[in-house]
């Protein structure tokens, strides 16, 4: 399969992101690294964080004449939100398969919270991952579904089997499938309606924001 440099652009973030996601689960717990393998969620943010910086310009999809109006962007922040309230709804038993590849609690022995891991953990889930899984997920692979060339796809004009087949392979990417599903078709349908990323990107970042407040509040860490 040959795909062009704007497919590898998009697609090779994510599989950084992945690989390093691999790792922390491959990580011991019990220290024999000779570090706290929790702070390899910051390499997400210099790895990962570095090739959007180097390769932003290619995206033109981000770019300010891209940016969605006031209304588009409230529309966005709206459906984050529901987004969240459903998501740590959707979590019984029968709405999981199999279990967080790494598992992320910032707390030391004593119980106390780690702040700086909280920190960079909620940088990168608000404000890295909703740019590198918008550009991935909906911006190529959706857009990719509907055409190889996906390029010239306007996202307005993508269609059911796109939308559905881009969702399904995100969903088998999060251990709450039904959470994950509609997610993934809220972001898919903001997209599609506007014809803007950023508005995926903005519910994302609601989404994934107000989730790390909620869990830091609450102690629910297997939703982090």
């Amino acid at each position: 399969m040959n795909l062009s440099r704007a497919a590898w652009l998009r697609l090779l973030p994510f599989v950084a992101f992945m690989a390093l996601l691999a790792l922390r689960g491959m990580a011991p717990a019990d220290g024999s690294w000779g570090f706290d393998t929790r702070w390899l969620y910051a390499a997400n943010l210099v790895v990962v964080g570095g090739m959007l910086a180097v390769w932003w310009r290619d995206y033109g999809e981000l770019a300010r004449q891209n940016w969605p109006d006031l209304p588009e962007t409230l529309l966005a922040v709206g459906v984050g939100l529901g987004v969240f309230v459903l998501w740590i709804h959707l979590d019984a038993p029968w709405m999981q398969i199999g279990e967080p590849t790494a598992a992320f609690v910032p707390v030391d022995g004593a119980g106390q919270l780690i702040w700086p891991l909280i920190v960079v953990r909620w940088l990168g889930a608000a404000l890295l991952v909703p740019v590198m899984e918008e550009l991935f997920w909906r911006s190529f692979l959706m857009r990719w579904v509907q055409s190889p060339v996906f390029e010239g796809v306007d996202p307005q004009r993508t269609g059911v089997k796109a939308v559905l087949l881009s969702t399904f392979v995100f969903m088998l990417a999060h251990p709450l499938w039904l959470a994950a599903i509609v997610a993934g078709l809220a972001y898919a349908l903001l997209y599609r309606g506007t014809g803007r990323l950023w508005t995926a990107v903005i519910a994302h970042a609601v989404t994934n924001g107000a989730l790390g407040a909620w869990v830091v509040a609450s102690g629910q860490w297997q939703f982090w």
